[in-house]
């Protein structure tokens, strides 16, 4: 890869670090860990993307928001590439974006799988407290297993008594 090349695969990846997810905008596609990687193609800029789930209905606006970040920061033309496989994981959330999600007042995943462990489940998954993003408690409570998005559960602390959305680690 040349210096060019390299700078212009740098210069996207700022660009993209820029662009908010419409669902969670506290946290930028590279933050939630969509982008997998940017290219460098003979036609242009090649992105790769994959989304939180298959059904997820923001994949279109944020495949043209990564287009547009692209474009306005000169580095066009460009392409987005959907990858499924391997499928997205909340633990592909960077260190930066746990920060975010608590700032924001949502409580961050923890592992989606403990080391060694298996992703097939045939029975239902274990249950942790939550600490609460606002005050750090652990006691809290689910008072929901859906959000404001099918990717987060409601709670509820019961020390600071304040509702709060956690991103289930998928």
């Amino acid at each position: 890869m040349s210096v060019a090349t390299a700078s212009r695969v740098d210069a996207a990846w700022t660009a993209l670090a820029e662009v908010l997810d419409p669902e969670v905008p506290a946290l930028s596609v590279v933050d939630l860990g969509l982008v997998r990687e940017v290219n460098e193609r003979d036609d242009g800029l090649e992105v790769v993307l994959t989304p939180t789930y298959s059904g997820c209905p923001a994949t279109e606006l944020i495949e043209q928001n990564v287009l547009d970040a692209v474009v306005a920061a000169g580095l066009g033309p460009a392409r987005v590439l959907t990858r499924r496989a391997p499928a997205w994981s909340s633990d592909w959330i960077s260190e930066e974006g746990k920060r975010k999600l608590r700032e924001y007042g949502i409580a961050p995943p923890g592992p989606a799988l403990p080391e060694g462990a298996q992703p097939i489940r045939l029975v239902g998954r274990r249950t942790a407290a939550v600490p609460c993003p606002r005050c750090d408690s652990p006691r809290t409570e689910q008072l929901s297993a859906f959000g404001s998005t099918a990717c987060k559960s409601l709670h509820r602390c019961l020390d600071c008594r304040e509702p709060f959305e956690h991103f289930k680690p998928i």
